[in-house]
């Protein structure tokens, strides 16, 4: 069934409603490690995106932008913030560190696992759930959360630093379009702002999520388009395999239609393509304890 445009567009717009006192958070109070400087782009930031109080849930996401590791796609983070604020969750968005800043693994990484430890250390706070802490990630910020959900730690019990006592293991993941693999089906681009012009085998199959999917990884919701021509939708296929064989439960989702980059939908001629990830990713997020009932 197809929904009115001017319905469809009514929708979207609760999603771009003014967020209050969303104001980011640095990372660290002092120079994030590996920091290559001191202006905007050396300094990683979270910003809250909180849930009204009386749609609030407790849960919270962190979300990872896209942008191929050079740059951060607005409609990727503060858009998804705010769609989530609908669904009673208290969205973050991630602003990580750049190749094109002259970062490469594992700052990255770094800065998305202090991400989810920041947020249950300020949990009280925040006025969230430490144990309903999920990530989020389009295109190559998609790989940085396919990359957390697979190279996560317990934390440092014996820190001084309260924040790095905490888990950086999400609780589930929603990856969208994401580049999953450092190998053959890679998006080039991001392959080279991560990890460089001459990367070892090692490292290559290190940062291919695919091949590092355990029991452990945390349940995902995954989407892609059979058309996608930037990133191809053998990343997601590949990544629903390896959660299959690892036992860990999934939701994959992949539509004919859209091509890359779509985030909400705001971009394409046709805004009902997106109403069905939406919708379906709503309704996952209900089952796994997140999204209102």
């Amino acid at each position: 069934m197809k929904i009115p445009i001017g319905m469809t567009m009514a929708i979207f717009a609760t999603f771009q409603a003014p967020a209050q006192d969303a104001q980011p958070v640095q990372l660290w109070s002092a120079a994030a490690p590996g920091a290559l400087g001191t202006e905007g782009k050396d300094i990683p930031t979270l910003t809250p995106y909180p849930a009204k109080s009386d749609k609030a849930t407790g849960a919270a996401v962190v979300i990872c932008p896209g942008g191929g590791y050079g740059g951060l796609a607005g409609h990727e983070g503060k858009d998804y913030a705010l769609w989530l604020n609908e669904q009673g969750i208290t969205g973050f968005v991630l602003k990580y560190r750049l190749g094109s800043a002259g970062y490469r693994h594992p700052v990255m990484l770094g800065d998305a696992a202090r991400a989810v430890r920041l947020v249950r250390a300020r949990a009280t706070e925040w006025q969230v759930d430490p144990k309903r802490v999920g990530i989020m990630g389009s295109s190559a910020g998609g790989h940085l959360a396919a990359t957390l959900l697979t190279h996560f730690d317990a934390g440092d019990a014996k820190a001084s630093d309260v924040v790095e006592r905490q888990s950086s293991r999400p609780d589930l993941g929603i990856l969208c379009y994401a580049v999953i693999s450092m190998g053959p089906n890679t998006h080039q681009g991001s392959k080279h702002n991560l990890l460089g012009d001459a990367p070892s085998d090692e490292l290559v199959k290190l940062l291919s999520n695919e091949l590092q999917v355990t029991p452990q990884t945390p349940p995902c919701f995954l989407w892609h388009t059979w058309e996608d021509s930037a990133v191809k939708v053998e990343n997601t296929l590949d990544f629903a395999l390896a959660l299959r064989r690892a036992g860990v439960r999934f939701d994959l989702h992949i539509y004919e239609k859209g091509g890359h980059g779509l985030g909400l939908g705001s971009g394409t001629d046709d805004p009902s393509k997106w109403l069905d990830w939406t919708r379906d990713c709503a309704s996952w997020l209900k089952v796994e304890g997140f999204g209102r009932k």
